[in-house]
């Protein structure tokens, strides 16, 4: 006569599958060269070794292409008029300003974009929707701002902080390296 009990085996196989989906759900929504909060950025996985050299494989997304860094420091440094340093990964700064881009495939950017908008109206004075690309906002405060860029050729995420000219100022910067990315 057949138990209603759990064997061993079939309780070992529910748990996998119950522990799959949420590793799944992570690894697509995760951005690949993310600072960990421990010091350890990314581990040096190949998403961020083909980023780095000018695009690759984002292992998130369904088209797999992200687009590599749109500048170098000296860009930036030109768009926010201030000299900033290449302090890598697409993260520039001078020991007090900092503008970061992370890039992902426009299927990954589309996948999280709602989740992102609704989080900046959250954090943010000010949330405005951008004209350009298929998807796009731009999000500031004081100290703070973002963007979020999706065209045909991925994801632009844009983060600043610390320029010192308040909440319009980093909308000025933010407008100004979005509009700096190639279209």
């Amino acid at each position: 006569m057949a138990s209603d009990a759990l064997t061993p085996a079939r309780t070992a196989r529910t748990h996998r599958a119950r522990l799959a989906l949420p590793l799944l759900v992570l690894a697509l929504l995760a951005p690949a060269g993310c600072d960990s909060g421990d010091g350890i950025v990314d581990g040096g996985s190949a998403d961020t070794a083909a980023g780095e050299d000018g695009g690759g494989v984002d292992a998130g997304a369904v088209d797999g292409v992200r687009p590599p860094c749109p500048f170098t420091a000296a860009q930036v440094s030109e768009l926010v008029d201030r000299k900033l340093r290449d302090e890598g990964n697409c993260s520039f700064g001078d020991g007090i300003a900092q503008l970061a881009v992370t890039t992902a495939s426009a299927t990954a950017g589309k996948a999280t974009y709602d989740y992102q908008h609704d989080q900046a109206g959250q954090q943010y004075e000010k949330v405005v929707d951008l004209d350009r690309g298929e998807r796009g906002y731009l999000a500031v405060k004081d100290v703070r701002g973002e963007a979020v860029l999706i065209d045909g050729k991925g994801t632009y995420t844009v983060t600043i902080s610390s320029f010192g000219g308040g909440t319009a100022g980093n909308e000025q910067i933010l407008r100004r390296t979005l509009d700096a990315i190639p279209a």
